[in-house]
């Protein structure tokens, strides 16, 4: 299936990451020049050299998100070199495990800053192009915490869903440019996210790492986590010429773990 992606533009936040990297390398192995940002320059450097390695067009960017500042110089770059923005898939990383009593106000400020109000900021900064082309492709990826609040990870779960009401919202005053938003969500795929909160959980319960990974796998109906890859894949879908009714919804890729209807 041809999805249309050939010399498309892509911007993909937290491509350093597990999960961003993955969607990073198959939207340019379907033809898309990748712009790769990530907090980590080391780890986006990689994924960009991996991409450039397989054939594909991209550039790679330190982005802090947490900076609002930087926001204009960044996307201006990636429009001189790349070119107009018209996919935007948004991958935010994740605030330490917590509850949400008790938590400091500088503490919820600083995350929704990185979390939320980046991705608000930067669709704004990129949406002026997608509409004089009368079309685009928004994708945020969230957490299954939006739909099945997860123990112990208060900011996160509460932070998150502020996204889910946003992409609606949006979905439905860009429609008639030919722009589409979804939410696209993991249940546990392997990653280095996933690693670290299993460590934290085993800690946490004085348990083996082990442990609390075969109980979680068990809780899957397929039996295991996921791969990235197939996490990217359904991501390279949303963002595709072939998805242009889909838009406003919230995707799960978590092979059933989600246990709500």
């Amino acid at each position: 299936m041809d999805l249309g992606l050939n010399g498309k533009v892509a911007l993909v936040l937290g491509a350093g990451g597990g999960l961003g990297g993955a969607i990073a390398k198959t939207l340019a192995a379907e033809g898309a020049k990748v712009a790769i940002a990530d907090i980590d320059a080391e780890a986006a450097e990689a994924t960009r050299a991996k991409v450039s390695d397989e054939g594909g067009v991209a550039m790679a960017l330190a982005w802090d998100l947490g900076d609002l500042s930087i926001i204009d110089a960044n996307v201006s770059r990636i429009e001189e070199e790349l070119g107009g923005i018209d996919i935007l898939v948004s991958i935010t990383g994740g605030p330490p495990p917590s509850g949400v009593v008790g938590q400091s106000v500088d503490l919820w400020r600083k995350h929704f800053e990185s979390m939320v109000l980046s991705v608000f900021a930067i669709t704004d900064r990129v949406l002026p192009h997608m509409r004089e082309k009368g079309w685009g492709r928004i994708v945020t990826s969230t957490s299954s915490g939006i739909v099945a609040p997860i123990p112990n990870l208060g900011l996160s779960n509460s932070l998150r869903s502020t996204l889910v009401g946003w992409s609606k919202t949006l979905a439905g005053e860009v429609g008639q440019d030919g722009i589409t938003a979804n939410i696209v969500l993991p249940g546990r795929v392997a990653t280095q996210r996933i690693t670290f909160l299993d460590e934290k959980r085993a800690e946490r319960e004085n348990r083996s790492v082990e442990d609390v990974r075969n109980e979680s796998t068990g809780s899957i109906p397929l039996g295991r986590y996921g791969d990235p890859s197939e996490y990217s894949d359904v991501v390279a879908f949303l963002v595709s010429e072939r998805a242009s009714y889909l838009t406003g919804s919230i995707i799960r890729v978590d092979g059933g773990y989600i246990p709500s209807i």
